[in-house]
């Protein structure tokens, strides 16, 4: 749990940085289980000619670094929810054991329920970022997962239902998280309201109302959290390193109230006054997201932003 000082301290400054959360087993379970899954996709693209050098020999980063190079979808393969548009049958998406057992590991949870209590659903609005160095990306990436990510508050990237809903977000750092490879950026003591946001390659604050002078950096090492408040200004600078950056960032709101993506699936990931409600086999998340998925892939098609280009600073 947290302590009293770190919660005045993330109720006035709208975020903190936590230290050595996520045990070192679980950070470990989770590097293996996405190199396994990188294997299979290199290995059929090798098979297809699309990359040159077999699996056999390579690391993770060498994989991802030959896929990259190659211009291959990389990134959705790994990434734990779906796209916002596109969506077919057979889109990818990682769904292991490893990856649901972040989503409810305790160590997480201990903190989240110390800021909203203990009736805890884990909502759909949940990505990997693994970020290269920028300046090797395809110049017409765009997408925050990959890039640097823009100034934003996290209740403007959900949709309106979502507006009251009190929720955390819980930004996990798979390796370290530096100023020079693109850590997180915040601008403390948020506001009370939900500033204007923009469609652009990124939904992204109206300028106006970015503060980037009170900006301060929040540097993690692996197995740290950032937890930040939904209203709080936030970014990720490029990665200027010479490495790859892994975080994930996962949300959590309290039960019964919208999660702003009602499209995809939540789960119980804590519940204090009814245990038994809790989502505890794996499979069965994986098969509520492939569920999802054959959902959207045949249905009409549903916006995960509410913004538009006539929104209010937008023009």
């Amino acid at each position: 749990m947290l302590t009293a000082k770190q919660i005045e301290t993330f109720n006035t400054q709208g975020y903190l940085v936590v230290e050595d959360v996520v045990e070192p087993d679980l950070l470990a379970r989770i590097q293996a289980e996405y190199d396994a899954s990188l294997a299979q996709h290199y290995t059929r693209w090798h098979a297809e000619g699309l990359v040159a050098d077999p699996a056999e020999g390579l690391s993770f980063w060498d994989k991802l670094d030959r896929a990259r190079a190659a211009n291959l979808e990389w990134f959705q393969p790994l990434d734990i929810s779906l796209p916002h548009a596109d969506i077919t049958e057979d889109t990818p998406l990682h769904t292991g054991p490893a990856a649901f057992d972040l989503l409810t590991h305790d160590p997480i949870l201990d903190r989240i329920e110390s800021l909203i209590g203990g009736e805890l659903t884990s909502t759909p609005i949940q990505h990997v970022r693994i970020k290269p160095p920028e300046r090797e990306v395809q110049r017409d990436e765009v997408r925050a997962h990959i890039v640097a990510t823009a100034w934003h508050q996290d209740r403007g990237v959900g949709l309106e239902e979502a507006d009251q809903t009190e929720m955390v977000t819980c930004w996990i750092a798979v390796n370290d998280a530096r100023i020079d490879n693109g850590c997180l950026q915040v601008i403390p003591n948020p506001p009370a309201e939900m500033y204007p946001h923009c469609p652009r390659t990124q939904t992204t604050m109206v300028e106006a109302f970015v503060e980037e002078d009170r900006a301060v950096y929040a540097p993690v090492k692996a197995g740290g959290i950032v937890l930040i408040h939904p209203l709080t200004p936030h970014c990720a600078a490029a990665n200027t390193s010479d490495g790859y950056r892994w975080s994930f960032d996962i949300r959590y709101n309290v039960t019964g109230q919208p999660t702003g993506r009602a499209q995809f699936p939540d789960f119980i990931a804590r519940s204090r006054a009814n245990p038994r409600t809790e989502l505890r086999d794996w499979r069965t998340w994986q098969d509520m997201w492939h569920q999802a998925r054959s959902t959207a892939a045949t249905s009409p098609y549903i916006d995960q932003h509410r913004w538009q280009h006539d929104s209010p600073g937008c023009a």
